[in-house]
């Protein structure tokens, strides 16, 4: 893969190829734990950075090494003075402004996000890769809600997000037991869309982040914002933004753009 600009951030790597970008986390040592490193900052830097640049349309998030994401760093919970120590009182405002950094970044993130899972994805790991638009897993991959073995919740939202797409009593399953969730199994839950073989991973993931980055940049934007807000608001409130966007879609070049291809194939 050729690449056109490549960002070192503090424990990622960031690359852009044309209108894809693509995280790495970097940090194989510690399996790419999202505590006790600064993925947290990495991926809040990254949403700001592709919600700020119109001429990147996808972006796609994966681990260096042998995991996804490990998830909290277990090492990091033994110690006394972590960020995981501390009264009750300090170590919820821990997380509140540490590893939930994360969910309130993703989901301001205006374009399609899509998940390569290259190793396990384990807890908060998992978690991320469910925030995602899009999860496509190496068949030597596997999941685990494992937050119950840790005697700990799902701190970083992980309840929210992985009953959206599993439903109520599967995400209930999951959580309770902690179990893990290998790729045949994820495929037919709905959690990936596609099981390839780890050396296809990125290679599969950038064939389909192509087909969607070919798309008018700025409908990409405003469709994916519909679609957030399609399980959240009244359908009357939602319909009167669906109408402004439609506008705003109308007079843009975008459209204008469309339509001249089509004529053009006529």
């Amino acid at each position: 893969m050729k690449i056109i600009k490549k960002i070192v951030l503090k424990d990622s790597i960031l690359q852009i190829k044309n209108k894809i970008a693509l995280l790495k986390f970097n940090r194989n040592d510690i399996r790419n734990a999202l505590t006790g490193s600064f993925l947290i900052e990495d991926i809040i830097k990254t949403a700001d950075f592709v919600n700020k640049n119109n001429k990147i349309s996808v972006l796609i998030i994966t681990g260096m090494g042998e995991a996804f994401s490990s998830g909290g760093n277990i090492k990091e919970m033994l110690k006394k003075n972590s960020s995981f120590s501390g009264k009750a009182e300090e170590v919820e405002k821990k997380y509140r402004y540490g590893i939930q950094m994360i969910p309130k970044a993703i989901e301001k993130i205006e374009i399609p996000i899509i998940a390569a899972i290259n190793g396990p994805a384990m807890g908060a790991g998992f978690d991320l890769a469910c925030m995602c638009d899009f999860r496509i897993m190496s068949k030597d991959a596997y999941f685990s809600e494992n937050f119950i073995n840790l005697g700990i919740i799902p701190g970083d939202g992980g309840a929210y997000f992985l009953q959206k797409i599993v439903g109520y009593q599967k995400a209930a399953e999951l959580t309770f037991t902690g179990r893990k969730i290998f790729s045949k199994e994820a495929l037919e839950l709905g959690i990936v869309i596609k099981e390839v073989e780890k050396d296809l991973l990125l290679k599969e993931v950038f064939n389909f982040a192509n087909i969607i980055a070919k798309k008018p940049a700025n409908t990409l934007r405003f469709t994916k914002r519909l679609l957030k807000m399609g399980s959240k608001l009244p359908l009357e409130e939602f319909l009167e933004f669906c109408a402004l966007f439609q506008g705003i879609s109308h007079n843009h070049s975008d459209h204008k753009l469309a339509l001249k291809k089509i004529k053009l194939k006529k």
